[in-house]
């Protein structure tokens, strides 16, 4: 049973690494300041960025479960 849970972590653990590296980074310095602007105006494509961030919060959720079921056991 704990080595089917720590081939579980495992996997979700590689998934949440996955999901969060894929999420794209937040503009930062004067060139993200003029970009944000012109994003606001333009409108973004945020769905995939609200996926990732949903997929890896639930991910996270199960990481800490999983990781807190095998220390109970």
């Amino acid at each position: 049973m704990k080595t089917v849970l720590v081939f579980i972590q495992i996997f979700v653990s590689l998934g949440l690494i996955a999901s969060v590296l894929l999420q794209s980074g937040k503009s930062a310095g004067i060139s993200g300041a003029i970009a944000g602007g012109a994003e606001t105006f333009f409108g973004k494509k945020k769905g995939m960025d609200q996926l990732l961030g949903k997929v890896a919060a639930g991910l996270a959720v199960g990481f800490l479960l999983l990781t807190l079921l095998l220390s109970i056991i």
